[in-house]
């Protein structure tokens, strides 16, 4: 199940980061970072399924209701969660700590999607990711 946990681990070698996840549009679990168990990989990549919804949801406030969603960014006290695209379908979770480069972050997680293009997506479901 977790045949890109690797690729997640090589992303995480910058300080200050925690966990990555690779999820799919409809919140399933594709791979996770070796210091973050299965059960609670599943959970986040469940609720970061619903907060990529709400910020593409979001569009509309920036002045486009056709914009392509790319990537959210979530400040908490102890630190951030980078979540972008991965890919058709698939979605690319990191957080960090509240000491991390936020632009290193950034950039590492879009050159690993770049990197790894088509490993980094699901197929996507019918209708995934439209809005009801």
């Amino acid at each position: 199940m977790n045949e890109l946990g690797w690729m997640l681990d090589d992303a995480l070698k910058m300080p200050e980061t925690r966990h990555a996840v690779l999820l799919s549009a409809d919140g399933l679990l594709m791979a996770h970072s070796a210091g973050i168990d299965r059960d609670d990989a599943e959970r986040h990549a469940a609720a970061m399924s619903a907060l990529q919804s709400l910020a593409r949801a979001t569009a509309e406030f920036c002045g486009q209701t056709s914009a392509e969603w790319q990537q959210t960014v979530s400040e908490f006290t102890g630190g951030y969660v980078f979540l972008a695209a991965a890919g058709p379908g698939a979605y690319l979770a990191v957080s960090a700590t509240a000491r991390v480069d936020m632009e290193a972050v950034s950039f590492r997680i879009q050159e690993l999607v770049q990197r790894l293009g088509k490993e980094l997506t699901s197929p996507p479901r019918q209708d995934a990711g439209k809005p009801a």
